[in-house]
């Protein structure tokens, strides 16, 4: 693969490790693995990404790119604050179901290995996640549809509806769709 362009390569391992993260079963994923999945050296990796870590980096912030850009485009197109919960919620669910080496990124349990300022990070994410679902419910607030006195419960009951999600996601080997009944439920959680 000597063809490949500078930049095209380093995407090639990102999107390698991804695939590798969806084997049910979970193994740690080697650099030895990775680099053979990629016929490469490791040392090859190594010219890409300084480290394991670095690599993980690069997953979480895809992630993090991805699914802050998409709450952004919700909040500019839905002007409903319990439209925007529920929206978002239902993307978090969707992005998860589309992504499942990246859920298990999301919930810690390819990280368990690895450098711990990685799960500070996924971390961090989930509360940036939690405060958005705050934001949408303050507008919420403002519209009449949600009470001030509620705001921080039920978000916290959403994200911990979400990550309960991705964990029986991840558990059953990706066969338990995150998005399955999801919107019954979610509206159950928004009354």
């Amino acid at each position: 693969m000597a063809s490949t362009k500078p930049g095209e390569r380093k995407l090639q391992i990102l999107q390698t490790l991804a695939a590798m993260l969806e084997r049910p079963k979970g193994e740690r994923i080697t650099t030895a693995a990775l680099a053979a999945k990629l016929d490469v050296s490791e040392a090859a990796l190594y010219r890409h990404f300084a480290s394991k870590a670095q690599m993980f980096e690069g997953l979480i912030e895809f992630i993090e790119g991805t699914v802050f850009g998409l709450i952004n485009q919700i909040n500019t197109q839905q002007e409903n604050g319990l439209a925007q919960m529920q929206a978002i919620t239902l993307m978090l669910l969707n992005f998860a179901e589309r992504n499942p080496g990246m859920t298990r990124v999301i919930i810690g349990e390819a990280l368990v290995n690895e450098d711990e300022r990685l799960q500070v990070r996924m971390n961090q994410f989930i509360d940036r996640v939690e405060l958005a679902l705050k934001q949408a419910l303050r507008l919420a607030v403002t519209q009449g549809q949600a009470k001030e006195s509620e705001v921080t419960a039920r978000a916290n009951l959403i994200i911990s509806f979400i990550i309960g999600r991705w964990h029986r996601y991840a558990k059953t080997g990706f066969k338990q769709n995150p998005s399955d009944g999801a919107q019954a439920q979610i509206a159950l959680l928004l009354v």
